[in-house]
């Protein structure tokens, strides 16, 4: 050994001594524990959600049914209105005087018709005793029965001018809430004047489609076997609004299309809602929520699960504790926390949940 070499090794022999004599701790390797979880079955609840749009069950677009002038609106626009409330005056005089031209022509039917009967009564009498012919027998009463005609015309057309009149004031059919007016008092409307809609507002009707595969799971036995059934297999349905609120009165699947559209594969739904207090209005957007039964599935935290590229996978403990990463397939389970895990896994195996974005292949994992 040479000078230099020997003179290295004592002061790295001194550097080791001096070090252990300060009591310093040399560099240790360091362990990480992460949170795991035993894979096992349960039973969920998946909220499947839908977009749908609100309507009023009873909504009712309200056009005139005869001509004139707009002399008053009675209502304004969001008013609440029972059935019968008054929402529209049409000028009257031209309906008023059509009434009383078809009354004077009514009591002159009548007066026609007290005539003929008078003639056809006294020709009765006078044929009976041989004084006229059967002619003028039946020539009056073939005026009387025309005169009768006439009288039926005549109250007919009085109904008629009375309906008229009727019409230029315009009621409300149902109760709801108004929606638009375009009109403005003055305006000259006819039948094709839209003046505003009513929207039956007691109960809405959300308006949405679902795939044909989402009908055939409340029913067993499928929805083209029995509509009626298919719709009392849904469950109570939530309304929740465009802000995520969320509506606090429950819902009912009511109606469906019973035709599955060709281009979409879905098929129209209806989902009624009561409006006790008048919170939901015609038009208003939203998501109908319907919560589906997922029954002996395996229920993983989303966190336990790393994304890489077009794959899931999450990492599995081994028995001799290290981690393992598998590929693994799941579906949302719609809460935000947890997904259904349909492949990769098996009841027993045990995996990283906390902490599974920093595990590295192999790595010693502790619990």
């Amino acid at each position: 050994m040479t000078k230099t070499a020997y003179m290295k090794w004592v002061c790295g022999l001194s550097l080791v001594a001096g070090l252990a004599s300060c009591n310093l701790d040399m560099p240790k390797e360091e362990q990480t524990s992460y949170e795991t979880l035993t894979v096992k079955k349960s039973d969920i609840v998946v909220p499947v959600k839908f977009s749908a749009r609100l309507k009023g069950k009873e909504d009712v677009t309200i056009t005139p049914q005869v001509s004139g002038q707009l002399m008053r609106i009675c209502v304004t626009e969001g008013d609440q209105v029972s059935v019968g409330t008054t929402l529209f005056i049409i000028d009257q005089r031209n309906a008023q005087l059509d009434l009383e031209s078809a009354e004077a022509n009514l009591q002159a039917a009548i007066a026609s018709e007290n005539s003929a009967k008078l003639e056809y009564e006294s020709n009765k009498n006078l044929y009976e005793k041989k004084i006229v012919s059967k002619y003028m027998l039946d020539n009056s009463e073939n005026s009387y029965k025309q005169a009768q005609a006439a009288v039926a015309q005549a109250r007919a057309a009085v109904n008629n001018a009375k309906v008229n009149l009727g019409f230029c004031t315009i009621k409300s059919p149902v109760t709801g809430r108004i929606g638009e007016i375009p009109v403005r008092t003055g305006d000259q409307v006819s039948s094709a004047t839209y003046l505003t809609t009513v929207s039956g507002n007691l109960q809405m009707e959300a308006e949405f489609s679902v795939t044909e595969s989402i009908v055939e799971r409340a029913v067993a036995e499928g929805f083209s076997v029995n509509i009626e059934e298919a719709l009392k297999g849904f469950p109570d349905v939530t309304f929740v609004m465009k802000n995520g609120t969320e509506y606090p009165h429950k819902g009912r699947v009511s109606s469906a299309t019973g035709v599955v559209n060709a281009t979409t594969g879905t098929i129209a739904l209806k989902a009624t809602f009561p409006n006790p207090d008048g919170q939901l209005f015609s038009g208003i957007q939203g998501t109908v929520v319907l919560p589906f039964d997922e029954k002996d599935v395996m229920v993983i935290p989303q966190l336990a699960v790393v994304k890489l590229l077009d794959k899931q996978q999450v990492y599995k403990v081994q028995p001799d504790s290290t981690a393992t990463a598998v590929d693994v397939t799941t579906t949302d389970a719609g809460n935000g926390l947890d997904f259904i895990v349909t492949s990769g896994l098996k009841v027993g195996d045990k995996i990283v949940t906390v902490g599974a974005n920093n595990v590295q292949e192999g790595e010693k994992v502790i619990f």
